[in-house]
């Protein structure tokens, strides 16, 4: 097996492990209904998940994005956006909590966004690769972006925005608005991190390896 061969496999494997743990966390959290134990798992899907499996999945058989050349990283980066926001409004967390259930598609959801996200900056057809990462780190960027910014509603806001009452994060006890402003700090250390290293690594690849590229090469 080539060493191409070997990294997808081990970035397949670990992505993978990192579901099942995922899937742990839910069984631990099942039914406390903390915002922070919910920005982990989410975290931990979009920002960790996905893109170990769409390493693995780049440029083979399965990287839907090879069929899609009209599918760019700034759209699917606006997709994620919406995916993201809708959840997070707090008649939709309310949804949530009063259904378990609920909570499973939600993160499904987010596991779908993340995925074509990633897939969109890191895959597509070998002939327009290069084209299609710069306008990836456009669209990691950008996401790194929408994730700031609602971390920082989240974890500044004067008021909790999905109930104050009192709630259990993994075992440990939080009022409502510690819970809300852990969660929003969740969001910043991880998910904005998460992009904003990945459009970095994206411009670094492409300065590396191409040299200085024209913005008309991008695939938006």
């Amino acid at each position: 097996m080539s060493r191409e061969g070997t990294r997808k496999n081990a970035s397949l494997a670990a992505g993978i492990g990192v579901l099942l743990a995922i899937l742990v966390a839910i069984t631990l959290s099942w039914g406390e209904r903390s915002f922070t134990a919910h920005m982990v798992v989410h975290m931990a899907i979009v920002a960790i998940a996905a893109p170990l499996v769409a390493t693995a999945l780049s440029g083979s058989r399965a990287d839907l994005t090879r069929h899609l050349p009209w599918l760019g990283p700034l759209l699917a980066s606006l997709i994620e956006l919406v995916i993201v926001w809708i959840w997070h409004v707090p008649a939709m967390r309310g949804a949530v909590e009063a259904e378990p259930f609920l909570g499973l598609f939600e993160q499904a959801t987010f596991l779908a966004g993340g995925l074509l996200l990633w897939l969109t900056c890191l895959g597509g057809a070998a002939d327009g690769r290069t084209g299609r990462r710069l306008a990836g780190a456009i669209g990691l960027l950008f996401t790194s972006m929408h994730m700031t910014l609602l971390g920082v509603l989240l974890a500044l806001s004067p008021r909790p925005l999905y109930g104050d009452g009192d709630v259990t994060c993994f075992g440990i006890p939080l009022t409502g608005g510690t819970d809300q402003q852990l969660g929003g700090v969740v969001m910043l250390a991880v998910g904005a991190a998460s992009y904003l290293i990945g459009g970095v690594a994206l411009l670094s690849s492409i300065l590396r390896d191409e040299g200085p590229l024209k913005p008309e090469d991008a695939q938006c």
